[in-house]
């Protein structure tokens, strides 16, 4: 049976759906972008619809492929800024698009499990230490109140009608094809030759930085999983962290020269001070991280370099 991926045409969409082609799976994506022929098959896909998560697209999709037995569902808001100027759209490409799917398989597909790629946003601030899944979520901005609303409907719908939802909080993902965010920042700067750079906050705030291509695997990974129950949330962190000046330091390494790099000392709303995951329950499940930041940030750099000519 195939696999479906909802917004198949992000950052880590596409990545997604090259993970999935490649270990033979037939991908379908559903989502915005208007992909010809060729570029569909290059991403690695069967089939694209253009368009919402809703009833009739799905349902075309279903009598022109046949129902799906797993969908990774990668639709929805992706940035905290964006939340904030425009929080009802935010509400509708992640709230509003979930209910669609989860009362579609409700309706279609019972029996197929969810693989949802949800936040660490909805831990929010306050957490100096790595995080559990049990820690009491409080987001800061309207894209985490938004990703904690999408987890409670697949809980909700998990207990009452059984459609099977695996949750996985992702940090803060970077890599090849990624066009936004502190290092596509910081790399359209050095691009530009400037040669002192101004950064928001102190440079002190901690992630814990997972590269995209680790993802897709996780992501992968987490439908093989057999949980015990209907619904389950687990962190995909790597449990190491970085702070925003190291990440700095290291991309204009990796770019060579000698850059000035400045921190305002203000941090942007929504923005905790530290953001890592507790890995534990990951590490139990046997994924392993392979790419270490130093390579990932090369990689960024040499692709960022690569496109920009």
């Amino acid at each position: 049976m195939p696999v479906w991926i909802t917004g198949a045409n992000g950052f880590i969409g596409r990545h997604l759906v090259r993970e999935l082609a490649g270990a033979g799976h037939a991908v379908h994506g559903i989502g915005h972008g208007a992909l010809d022929d060729a570029e569909v098959r290059r991403l690695g896909l069967q089939s694209w619809i253009n368009g919402e998560i809703d009833a009739a697209n799905l349902n075309a999709l279903a009598a022109a492929q046949g129902l799906p037995s797993k969908v990774f569902h990668l639709a929805g808001g992706s940035s905290v800024g964006v939340s904030i100027e425009r929080p009802f759209e935010d509400f509708s490409r992640t709230v509003t698009s979930s209910a669609r799917l989860l009362e579609w398989l409700r309706g279609s597909a019972p029996d197929c499990a969810v693989i949802v790629a949800s936040s660490a946003a909805v831990y929010g601030a306050d957490h100096p230490g790595p995080i559990p899944e049990s820690a009491v979520p409080t987001p800061m901005s309207p894209y985490g109140q938004h990703k904690l609303m999408m987890e409670q409907l697949c809980q909700s719908y998990a207990r009452s009608f059984g459609i099977r939802s695996t949750v996985v909080r992702l940090f803060s993902v970077y890599g090849p094809n990624l066009r936004k965010q502190l290092l596509w920042d910081i790399c359209m700067r050095l691009n530009s030759g400037q040669q002192s750079l101004g950064l928001g906050g102190t440079g002190g705030e901690i992630r814990d930085w997972t590269d995209v291509r680790d993802v897709a695997r996780l992501l992968a990974s987490a439908a093989d999983w057999q949980p015990q129950d209907a619904f389950r949330v687990i962190n995909g962190g790597s449990g190491r962290g970085a702070s925003v000046a190291e990440i700095a330091a290291g991309l204009i390494g990796q770019w060579g020269g000698n850059v000035d790099v400045r921190y305002s000392g203000v941090g942007r709303p929504g923005d905790p001070v530290s953001l890592l995951a507790d890995d534990a329950n990951l590490r139990r499940t046997g994924f392993d991280w392979r790419l270490p930041l130093d390579r990932g940030l090369a990689d960024y750099v040499a692709w960022f370099k690569g496109q920009a000519r």
